[in-house]
């Protein structure tokens, strides 16, 4: 108990607040070096990154952020059909959508000072972009603000069905994937895999176990504490 009590003591402290900020700025930092590694983004990105892609082709003014926080409107849209509610508190989940985009759109522009001129260079970016997405989401689940829709999706309609939320993430990922597919050869012809490739099933087969490893290094080395008395307003849904 005492040497329990003394590794307590040597943990430093971490706010929860200044988790979800980093959590943010990690993903969009991620999301951005995986784009210009381009083996292929994540699943979840994948059907954002296709919508940016092919509007604007058509509307030079549309960015990726654009993308991110209007399909996560329609996915918010689409849950509270599905669970046949709506709460104020979902808003939040939407709140975090436009901060991510106008972030991410900050790092894209960043991004095109990145030169991309041989291999290895890009195999460092994907790396480097696979390792910050899941710092990043490591960030986010030490913090009680609200995630982005896409997580809000899948915890709200697992719960209301009583699914498995490990099932229904893997359902949900695959799906993603099929999605963003489907989108590309739609916008880009047939065998061109555009945001989707070998990355993307690399991605998704070790991106879990590198979150569980960075967040029980987290655990290790802090302790997460509210800063500010915020959290009540973000769990209404638990009421």
């Amino acid at each position: 108990m005492k040497s329990g009590r003394q590794s307590s003591e040597r943990k430093k402290r971490f706010s929860s607040e200044f988790a979800y900020v980093l959590g943010i700025v990690f993903v969009a930092m991620g999301v951005v070096f995986m784009e210009k590694a381009d083996f292929g983004v994540s699943m979840v990105v994948a059907p954002a990154y296709l919508l940016y892609r092919g509007l604007s082709q058509i509307w030079s003014f549309f960015t990726f952020g654009m993308a991110e926080y209007c399909l996560q409107a329609v996915v918010l849209i689409i849950m509270a059909l599905v669970v046949r509610r709506f709460q104020f508190s979902y808003l939040f989940s939407f709140v975090t959508a436009v901060i991510y985009g106008f972030v991410l759109d900050g790092f894209m522009i960043l991004g095109t000072m990145l030169p991309v001129d041989f291999l290895w260079q890009r195999m460092i970016y994907y790396v480097v972009g696979m390792l910050l997405c899941a710092a990043g989401v490591s960030a986010m689940f030490h913090t009680y603000i609200s995630p982005e829709v896409y997580e809000l999706f899948v915890k709200e309609v697992s719960r209301h069905f009583h699914i498995d939320i490990n099932k229904f993430k893997t359902a949900y990922d695959c799906t993603s994937c099929l999605i963003g597919l489907v989108m590309s050869f739609l916008i880009f012809g047939m065998w061109h895999f555009v945001g989707v490739n070998w990355g993307t099933i690399v991605c998704a087969l070790i991106n879990g176990t590198i979150i569980g490893r960075i967040s029980a290094f987290y655990e290790k080395h802090w302790t997460f504490y509210d800063r500010f008395g915020w959290r009540k307003y973000f769990e209404m849904e638990s009421r």
